[in-house]
């Protein structure tokens, strides 16, 4: 077993708090030495209280859920004598009402956009197997309730 840790810094400096107009930026540090600058979403809680800039958690989880795909994919392809050159995923994630009423990450879709090189090519077949051995290996999208879709470009 594994344990994965994070480290999330708030600090309300001399702002005001209990007007509930302070900033909801802060840091996400990662044993690394990655600092990430994090936020609100702006969607949920409205600028300049948010910081548009920063990743917001919901960004992140589909982030997460595409890196932990494409990771998967690049090892599956490597092993199978596929040479990816490049590999780009435009990810939405969808916000709404989930059967219980509450507010929940619906559904995931990644988009890869994947470009190989050199002569063994897959056909469409073993790219569809290689997209849906990524996702059942993927523990991401295994420890999640959300409908994850993959629509390769």
């Amino acid at each position: 077993m594994s344990n994965y840790t994070a480290r999330v810094n708030w600090q309300r400096g001399d702002a005001p708090f209990l007007d509930n107009k302070y900033s909801r930026g802060h840091l996400w540090e990662f044993d690394g030495g990655v600092t990430v600058p994090a936020s609100s979403s702006p969607h949920v809680v409205p600028i300049p209280l948010s910081v548009e800039a920063n990743v917001d958690p919901e960004e992140a989880f589909v982030a997460s859920l595409s890196s932990c795909h494409m990771l998967f994919f690049l090892a599956l392809a490597a092993q199978q004598g596929f040479v990816v050159d490049a590999y780009v995923d435009d990810a939405v994630g969808v916000m709404g009402l989930n059967d219980q009423g509450k507010t929940a990450m619906l559904s995931v879709t990644l988009r890869p956009n994947i470009i190989f090189s050199g002569e063994k090519q897959p056909a469409s077949e073993a790219l569809a197997a290689l997209h849906h051995q990524s996702h059942d290996l993927c523990f991401i999208a295994n420890s999640v309730t959300t409908e994850v879709v993959i629509e390769p470009v």
